[in-house]
């Protein structure tokens, strides 16, 4: 069988691979250093352009088989792609534990009031007085109780939060103590205290979090967004923050990463705004490996493969 391995992290998987497997490498622009006519699986790694992708499927017309590291796939699923009968299985999953681990990071930090004892250290002043919450009986809601929901949910649980969750098709979830439908969570919105943005980008979430939805919350909410940018609509979350609708919110991606220097999204009052990278992990990556070599070996086997991607659905 031959398979489409990108070269960074090609040293690192071929000796895991069958004897009988042959390994066609693909740079940084696409480029394939073997015919790659009869390949029939491919490994794509972070930050793929879409002209490279593109590329590699023009140079392998007998692939079946495409596994993405990411969990969010919308930047895969071009008009081109979906041309191609494929089978696309994601990275869902792995990046849950520290992702979680920093969602429980921004919700203390605000709960704590972190920033401003900072600032108090760094003066050198010793005051008191100001507000310091704790998490026990707060309501969190997770929009997109999936992997990383369910992670977060698990760690969320052990500060005693109430912890409402969505999903497409609702179902009792272990640490939630209520999952409702794709809609039902507006209606929930005037007592939640903590927002969780963790659904996959699609035609269906792109700007969900907009201006209804934040005037919809209690004045002492805080949002946080570890999914896509797009899901929050940026001139919204900018004039509820300005005008005070919400306490806060903290967004680990935006519409437009890196973010540039004269965004105003730098200079709004109560953002906390982190560089894409609460995914960061020094076992991320040997995570993915173990994913898609097990995956692998299903696919060789005739197995079901782990986090196939419902192409239509977007996830």
């Amino acid at each position: 069988m031959k398979i489409i391995l990108p070269i960074e992290i090609a040293a690192e998987i071929e000796p895991h691979l069958p004897s009988d497997t042959k390994v066609v490498l693909v740079d940084s622009e696409g480029n394939l250093d073997y015919d790659g006519t009869d390949a029939e699986v491919y490994l794509s790694w972070f930050f793929l352009k879409n002209h490279i992708l593109h590329k590699v499927l023009a140079a392998a017309p007998a692939l079946r088989w495409h596994h993405a590291p990411n969990a969010g796939v919308n930047h895969i699923l071009t008009p081109t792609y979906l041309e191609r009968d494929l089978i696309l299985t994601n990275g869902a999953g792995v990046h849950a534990i520290p992702i979680a681990e920093f969602v429980l990071t921004y919700i203390l930090s605000h709960a704590k009031n972190l920033a401003q004892l900072q600032a108090l250290h760094a003066e050198h002043q010793w005051k008191r007085g100001f507000p310091i919450q704790e998490l026990t009986d707060a309501t969190l809601l997770i929009i997109g109780a999936g992997g990383i929901g369910q992670a977060i949910a698990a760690r969320a649980k052990a500060f005693g939060i109430r912890i409402i969750g969505t999903r497409r098709h609702p179902q009792p979830l272990a640490n939630f103590d209520q999952v409702v439908g794709a809609d039902e969570w507006r209606s929930l919105l005037p007592e939640v205290d903590y927002v969780v943005v963790a659904t996959p980008l699609t035609p269906e979430t792109t700007g969900l979090i907009d201006e209804s939805v934040l005037r919809s919350l209690p004045p002492h909410a805080y949002l946080i967004n570890i999914a896509r940018g797009a899901v929050v609509d940026e001139p919204a979350i900018i004039k509820a923050l300005t005008e005070g609708w919400i306490a806060g919110a903290a967004l680990d991606t935006v519409v437009t990463e890196p973010l540039p220097s004269d965004s105003p999204l730098w200079s709004v009052p109560n953002l906390f705004i982190t560089p894409h990278c609460s995914g960061h992990s020094p076992r991320g990556k040997q995570r993915s490996i173990e994913l898609f070599l097990d995956n692998f070996n299903r696919y060789q086997t005739g197995q079901p493969l782990r986090n196939v991607v419902d192409k239509q659905a977007g996830y």
